[in-house]
């Protein structure tokens, strides 16, 4: 029995060492080779928005001070606004291992990777929350394990944590969410869940406005859990509800309440940065990004924009997959195309299930199998879900229209985490699917489960190494 358990905890922490290792070395290599260019004078192969992202964090650690958002140092040059105006925990938290890495050099170099580090740290956080939700999610390790693959190995989320931006952070965020609200779901809430959702829902506030609404959704699903029905009369759960709601209510203004008084002074009342993002931007933004040329602001209907660029699915698709660099680092076909083959089983799957469980209750077969009865708090947390994924498409839809034209999946990267759950979830429906007395052999689901491994892995090593490695050394070489 012991020699089992030896066996057992070695092969898992081998599992462990060669996930952690394959995401650190994956987000090191790129956080490393990336372009670190003038933006003027850039191929097109430097991370998105970085040069202008990290005069934030380069403010913070030259000054010791945070920036208003105001100032013409961290202005980003052509759109009149700055970074600065909203969400600066990330950047707060780079400057300060820029000032660590400063003890030893001060090379621009050396502190632009101290900041690139800080995502690749918050991505290795992420990937060690993921794998808990996911065991908490599926009790079969291979499916638990194919999960936290397709979510850490999807290569856009990869390349997020290797690079400066508040997305990596927000990512963290939502992933610290679902985890907390997963374990209180099964487990009762708790002191112990009840403050990891708290750091969830404050690092979320303080780091990507697209994650908010998983913060809407933590507080719906707070309150349903707390709602019950006993001898046909609803009945809610004051003390629990009080005493958790409480905790985790002063525990996020702790958290988050400082920035928001801070802007609310700061900006004459626009806590959030929004109106002062656009007063900057019809101050000193060029004409082709003014407010003034929004697809609203010149009489288009939200249609007449989609007609105007049919390519804007394909390319949301392409870019939530995989496409590096300011949108210059592509895919290859077989990337998309296998990506594809992976979404719908997975959605075929789930359909597959929803029909099953449809069917079953309209025959009547729970009334022997309880246990197979989704719950009215199961059933709310999928509700939920779903508008969470859905919400960052209406955010990105809203400010393409609204605000600026940027077709770019990254933006939706936060759907991703109940989005692989659903996937893998239908495979597993798929694998143990039984028509009458006959199911799959043995082989064949095994087969299909390596090749959903090598899709959720292979990608990202592929687009690493094969795609935009070579291109990163082109431009390194260019400026040596």
């Amino acid at each position: 029995m012991n020699r089992m358990k030896r066996t057992t905890f070695s092969r898992e922490n081998f599992i462990w060492a060669l996930y952690l290792g394959a995401y650190l070395g994956l987000a090191v290599v790129l956080a490393l080779f990336q372009p670190a260019v003038d933006p003027l004078h850039d191929p097109g192969y430097m991370p998105p928005d970085e040069h202008f992202r990290y005069l934030i964090p380069k403010f913070i650690y030259t000054h010791g001070a945070l920036p208003t958002g105001l100032e013409e140092e961290v202005r980003i040059t052509g759109c009149g606004f700055s970074y600065g105006l909203y969400n600066v925990l990330p950047y707060i938290i780079q400057a300060g291992v820029m000032k660590i890495v400063s003890f030893f050099t001060v090379s621009e170099g050396a502190l632009l990777l101290a900041a690139r580090m800080t995502n690749v740290g918050f991505g290795l956080v992420m990937a060690i929350v993921i794998v808990k939700l996911a065991k908490r999610l599926f009790t079969e390790p291979v499916y638990a394990w194919l999960m936290a693959c397709a979510i850490t190995f999807l290569p856009e989320n990869l390349f997020v944590h290797s690079y400066v931006n508040t997305d990596s952070a927000s990512l963290l965020s939502v992933a610290l969410m679902l985890y907390a609200l997963v374990w209180a779901y099964q487990d009762g809430f708790r002191v112990s869940n009840s403050l990891v959702l708290s750091l969830g829902v404050i690092l979320c506030a303080l780091s990507y406005y697209n994650t908010y609404g998983f913060i809407l959704g933590s507080i719906v699903l707070f309150i349903g859990y707390h709602i019950s029905r006993k001898d046909g009369k609803v009945q809610f759960a004051y003390q629990p509800f009080l005493r958790y709601g409480a905790l985790i209510c002063i525990v996020v203004l702790l958290g988050i309440g400082w920035w928001f008084i801070r802007a609310y002074i700061v900006l004459d009342g626009d806590f959030l940065g929004l109106s002062t993002k656009r007063e900057l931007a019809l101050l000193y933004a060029f004409d082709e990004v003014s407010p003034l040329n929004t697809y609203r602001a010149r009489g288009y209907t939200i249609m007449e924009m989609f007609a105007e660029h049919p390519d804007f699915s394909e390319c949301l698709y392409n870019s939530f997959v995989a496409t590096y660099g300011t949108l210059s680092i592509p895919g290859t076909w077989s990337i998309y195309a296998s990506y594809k083959v992976f979404f719908l089983m997975g959605i075929f799957g789930i359909i597959i299930e929803i029909i099953g469980r449809v069917y079953d209750r309209i025959r009547g077969a729970y009334q022997y199998d309880r246990r197979a009865v989704m719950s009215a708090k199961e059933v709310l947390f999928h509700i939920v879900m779903v508008v969470c994924m859905i919400l960052p498409l209406v955010i990105l839809i809203r400010y393409c229209y609204t605000m600026d034209y940027q077709h770019q999946g990254r933006y939706l990267l936060s759907a991703s985490i109940p989005l692989m759950y659903y996937m893998v979830r239908g495979f597993r429906y798929l694998a143990n699917l039984r028509i009458g007395p006959v199911q799959w052999p043995a082989f064949l689901v095994k087969i299909a489960l390596v090749i959903a491994y090598v899709i959720a892995i292979e990608a990202s090593f592929q687009m690493v190494f094969v795609q935009a490695l070579p291109k990163y050394l082109e431009v390194l070489q260019f400026a040596g």
